[in-house]
């Protein structure tokens, strides 16, 4: 199976199988790319298919409760997917030239990875709860980003630099409060999702480094984003710093996204506070 195969069986396939089709394809330089056309939904069947419903992501002061725990899970788990589906679209529909080549390696490399993520979240489900994919409603938001993201530089801007980015503060604050429940699996399950994510964010950060020529970063980073995206989804509700150094950020680009405020809630730290109850996060 060749790369295009490859990747219009992640996207067009509607299984999970086809999502996690386990196909290490060589990455062809005579690639010969036809038009693409991003579709409005990637392919989904049965119980893994979008739902409008929506659902409130749990507590952590729930998360003593296995099926809690089982549940934020299964919200990363689609968010596996979605990426796992926009990286798939990403290898076919941006231009295949000698450029983009490396570049789409360094994609590739990402999106194995998120499929190994996604299979850890499937295993450790259903060891906490017996809970599938699907088993809670599958929203496409990150999807719905795609339509403006007609350029490799608009995609890194919100898949690395903004939706991974946040993942190295998710990653750590939620590996901290399965540490402190005795929760090591699903612990250990994130401590490997934040290792692979430093990867994915110096990915783009390189990338959009070397595009912007003699543009301030952080003003070309935002210039990027659709119009409905701010650098506060680039972080969570603690700021992990040494992640972003270690992905390669330097201390201005990471300060300017640390000090950035509007109105999205969830990075609004005034609404976290520390609780030694449980010793959970709250």
């Amino acid at each position: 199976m060749n790369l295009k195969d490859y990747a219009r069986q992640i996207l067009e396939g509607g299984s999970l199988e086809d999502k996690l089709l386990d196909i290490t394809p060589v990455m062809e330089e005579n690639f010969e790319q036809s038009k693409f056309t991003i579709p409005n939904l990637p392919s989904r069947n049965g119980t893994i298919a979008f739902s409008n419903k929506q659902i409130r992501f749990p507590k952590t002061s729930s998360f003593h409760l296995r099926e809690k725990r089982a549940m934020a899970l299964h919200f990363f788990a689609n968010h596996e997917l979605l990426a796992i589906e926009m990286m798939a679209a990403f290898l076919l529909y941006y231009p295949h030239n000698k450029e983009n080549l490396k570049l789409k390696k360094g994609v590739l490399s990402s999106l194995k990875d998120e499929q190994k993520h996604l299979r850890m979240y499937l295993k450790r489900m259903k060891e906490l709860d017996g809970l599938e994919l699907g088993g809670h409603p599958l929203n496409d938001f990150f999807w719905r980003q795609m339509k403006e993201l007609n350029s490799p530089e608009k995609f890194l801007s919100f898949m690395s630099l903004t939706i991974e980015a946040a993942n190295l503060d998710f990653a750590f604050f939620y590996k901290d409060v399965f540490d402190r429940l005795g929760d090591f699996e699903s612990s250990d399950l994130m401590g490997i999702i934040l290792k692979d994510e430093i990867k994915h964010v110096g990915l783009g950060y390189y990338w959009l480094n070397f595009w912007s020529g003699d543009r301030n970063l952080w003003e070309y980073y935002k210039s990027l984003l659709p119009e409905n995206i701010t650098p506060a989804r680039a972080k969570g509700m603690i700021f992990n710093s040494s992640a972003r150094v270690k992905a390669g950020m330097n201390e201005e680009f990471i300060q300017k996204v640390q000090n950035y405020r509007d109105d999205f809630l969830v990075t609004d730290r005034k609404k976290w506070k520390f609780k030694n109850e449980k010793g959970i996060h709250l």
